[in-house]
């Protein structure tokens, strides 16, 4: 019950003033008689004893208007069972706190609160979570891309920024992480995870036009070949953005580039944020597919070779063809996007079906989407 959440001895527990209050907090002049930890498994020393647990409970006798009651303190601790980030630890204890009671018979719920500091702080009775932020200046850059889009032509500015979202990308993905098992666990959510390949996929509606059933699934059997490439490339693991797209990044008047959203965990592979924004070089051109070679594709063509330079990411092009398919499913699905006509929608995943079905990356696919613009 330190800070690191770890119990401190028996002897120790019986004087600590945060059980005492949280004790006090949900049992009105409850008298504690004893604590003491509670074992993962009581066979743990049999051939099928389970050893690891999610958490380090406590067993809380006590006294309460007359009746012996007896009470466990859950906490959570990181493991690499989705459990990694803090968010996903109070995902587990709240979505616990939500659905006890719908059983029957099951252990009935109290109180639900969070760890601060030397105490706990209740969150009974309350509503949704809140995030208060600062308000940052400035203009999405998905506000230049319709801009590119409807003059065709770029102004002075524009590769400018290209280089500007180069040089931040290259500035954060040069920050290694050590913890192998998030890597594993960014692939396995860019697949399976709500916001991932199968949450996007089942996100579209029936009778799609460009994107029937059987087109979908097909991206989904490429996909997961996919995973098993990736989910050991551990060296991988580096510091991200987590949804570097247009409507994420502002450029105030002096073109200083401010971030918004960061998702993810903020760890994963650099492939994530590069297919993140480059994709939406071609999502943009098809407002008006002849911009692409007057504008979008010099704006491409500068990413791809500013960032492999700066970078020397040289297992990127490897790498980055589920990143571009998710990032594609996202702009081609109806409920995200619901003006993309059918005709765009299926040259975005003609593009998405080329790149998975090819070993190596390679940018120049992205002709094909206009080839008759």
């Amino acid at each position: 019950m330190s800070k690191s959440h770890r119990h401190p001895s028996h002897s120790a527990l019986w004087d600590d003033p945060r059980i005492k209050r949280l004790i006090a907090n949900a049992f009105e002049g409850a008298e504690i008689l004893k604590i003491s930890a509670l074992k993962a498994d009581s066979g743990a020393d049999t051939t099928t004893g389970k050893e690891a647990g999610y958490g380090a409970p406590l067993r809380i006798d006590l006294r309460h208007e007359g009746e012996l009651k007896s009470v466990v303190l859950h906490s959570a601790t990181p493991n690499p069972f989705g459990h990694e980030f803090r968010a996903n630890r109070a995902e587990e204890m709240l979505i616990a706190a939500d659905t006890f009671g719908l059983l029957p018979r099951h252990t009935r719920v109290f109180d639900v609160g969070a760890y601060r500091g030397e105490d706990f702080v209740s969150l009974r009775d309350t509503g949704e979570f809140y995030l208060l932020t600062e308000y940052a200046e400035g203009q999405p850059y998905a506000h230049d891309l319709r801009q590119i889009a409807e003059a065709g032509a770029l102004r002075p500015q524009d590769f400018a920024r290209v280089d500007a979202l180069v040089r931040y990308l290259v500035s954060i993905h040069c920050i290694k992480l050590p913890e192998k098992t998030l890597y594993t666990r960014s692939i396995r959510d860019l697949l399976g995870s709500g916001e991932g390949i199968f949450g996007l996929v089942d996100g579209y509606p029936e009778h799609v036009e460009g994107a029937p059933r059987e087109r979908l699934e097909r991206i989904e059997s490429l996909c997961l070949g996919w995973r098993w490439r990736m989910k050991r490339h551990y060296q991988r693991l580096v510091r991200i953005h987590g949804d570097f797209h247009p409507f994420n990044v502002l450029f105030d008047e002096h073109s200083e580039l401010r971030l918004l959203d960061a998702s993810r965990g903020s760890a994963g592979d650099a492939a994530d944020d590069i297919a993140a924004m480059a994709v939406n070089y071609l999502f943009f051109a098809l407002e008006n597919p002849p911009a692409w070679q007057t504008a979008f594709q010099p704006l491409w063509r500068r990413f791809w070779i500013e960032y492999l330079e700066r970078s020397r990411d040289h297992e990127l092009l490897d790498v980055v063809a589920p990143f571009l398919a998710w990032r594609c499913l996202v702009l081609a699905n109806p409920v995200w996007y619901p003006n993309v006509t059918g005709g765009a929608r299926s040259r975005l995943l003609d593009f998405v079906e080329q790149t998975l079905e090819k070993q190596r990356f390679d940018p120049n696919l992205a002709d094909a989407i206009f080839g008759d613009a």
